[in-house]
């Protein structure tokens, strides 16, 4: 996945340097010479858009493939990130209404794996991204009789074209009703009726040691339909990819290339989470490490995309980051603090100077030291807030003064 998100947490070179695993989004990407490499080397799978994650300090954090981004104190004046890949899907009307259902936990006992199949094996689609170079190939779920599907943000990034297949392989065209960078999520609109939409269930009651099925497409459709059985790991953790902080299921269900935007069912047949990553090791011994984003998160965002197109209301100030450590500052000879990474073309924090290499020490009054303290204060402001930013720069230090703007209008 390419795309740059701001105002989180980036990953600092690490004392001493260590070389991390990666985390991979489990969508596959056809066509070209890159796709014949990677169909050779099986072991590396190719993410959703094209992009591999490092994770750094564990599930701490996660950035783009290559080397982890380097601490500028002498400051770079090179304040723009690169953008993400455009997706010019043509746009599906917003607002009717609909919304994602969410039911409580029937009674009665758990159904078989085989239910559960049978339940939901309809629900499943293939999702297929035209690129300029290739093709995108990912999971989806359908959500509603008269035809949203949801599936990951990264699936369909880049994308001029989408189209969404059934398991019965009736071939749709679809339109894009909105997309989430800072959830992975996505919903699309096709013009289809009677479909088989799956029950979503309530991920907050799941618990640890729960048993949990993994629908999907790996490695691309000739596998479609896949189901893979584990248990749910981890609750709520927190996993921090290109910039965004993740709140996920953690599962043991096995996912692969292609998985991206399926589905993660518990014992009762119903949707509990819309997978998304996992973590792979260089010599591919990790295993059992795999993530979906939970349904209280889905939720939220699918009914705001139907909505508005956009998940609204979210402050930012146009930064990546991430926390100067004592160990960083002592070796940079600089403050403890949070460094600016990038800079977001469009900003009010381009507009007012910050660049690269900055290292924010006050906010408002209040001393910072983490990234976390810094996104607090901004959260407690609001969109249309100001911070006032006392930075350090090359041994000088500077006030800024800057307004905070909805994260949508730097998407878009």
């Amino acid at each position: 996945m390419r795309g740059y998100y701001y105002d989180q947490q980036t990953s600092p070179p690490a004392f001493p340097p260590r070389t991390p695993p990666p985390v991979r989004r489990p969508g596959r990407r056809t066509g070209g010479a890159l796709a014949v490499l990677l169909l050779v080397l099986f072991s590396v799978l190719l993410v959703g858009a094209g992009a591999l994650l490092r994770l750094w300090a564990g599930l701490e954090t996660a950035d783009l493939l290559g080397d982890s981004p380097n601490f500028r104190p002498p400051y770079s004046e090179e304040a723009e990130a690169p953008a993400a890949a455009e997706t010019t899907v043509e746009r599906a009307p917003t607002g009717d209404g609909t919304t994602l259902a969410i039911s409580p936990l029937p009674d009665g006992l758990p159904h078989s794996l085989q239910e559960i199949y049978r339940e939901n094996i309809r629900s499943i689609v293939s999702i297929r991204g035209y690129l300029d170079d290739g093709m995108n190939l990912g999971t989806g779920v359908i959500m509603s009789a008269d035809g949203y599907v949801i599936t990951n943000s990264h699936v369909i990034e880049g994308s001029g074209r989408v189209e969404v297949v059934l398991q019965d392989e009736t071939v749709y065209n679809a339109l894009l009703v909105g997309r989430d960078a800072a959830s992975d999520l996505a919903v699309l609109k096709i013009d289809a009726d009677g479909l088989s939409p799956a029950i979503f269930g309530d991920s907050t009651l799941l618990e640890v040691g729960d048993a949990v099925v993994a629908i999907g497409n790996p490695l691309g459709e000739e596998l479609r339909g896949t189901m893979t059985d584990g248990i749910i790991s981890a609750i709520n953790r927190d996993v921090y990819v290109d910039g965004y902080t993740m709140s996920l299921l953690q599962t043991t269900a096995a996912l692969n290339s292609g998985n991206s935007g399926g589905a993660l069912i518990n014992t009762y047949g119903q949707v509990v989470g819309i997978t998304n990553l996992k973590m792979e090791s260089y010599d591919g011994t990790v295993e059992g490490l795999g993530f979906a984003i939970p349904t209280a998160t889905v939720k939220e965002v699918v009914d705001a995309l139907i909505a508005h197109g956009q998940v609204e209301d979210r402050p930012t100030i146009g930064i990546t980051g991430y926390t100067v450590t004592e160990a960083l500052a002592e070796a940079y000879g600089c403050p403890q603090g949070v460094a600016v990474e990038s800079v977001r073309e469009g900003s009010d924090a381009q507009m007012q100077g910050i660049l690269p290499g900055d290292v924010i020490v006050e906010a408002n009054g209040q001393s910072i030291v983490s990234m976390e303290e810094l996104q607090a204060i901004r959260d407690s402001l609001g969109v249309g807030g100001t911070l006032s930013l006392r930075i350090w720069r090359s041994g000088h230090y500077l006030e800024r003064e800057i307004s905070l703007v909805d994260q949508y209008t730097l998407d878009t």
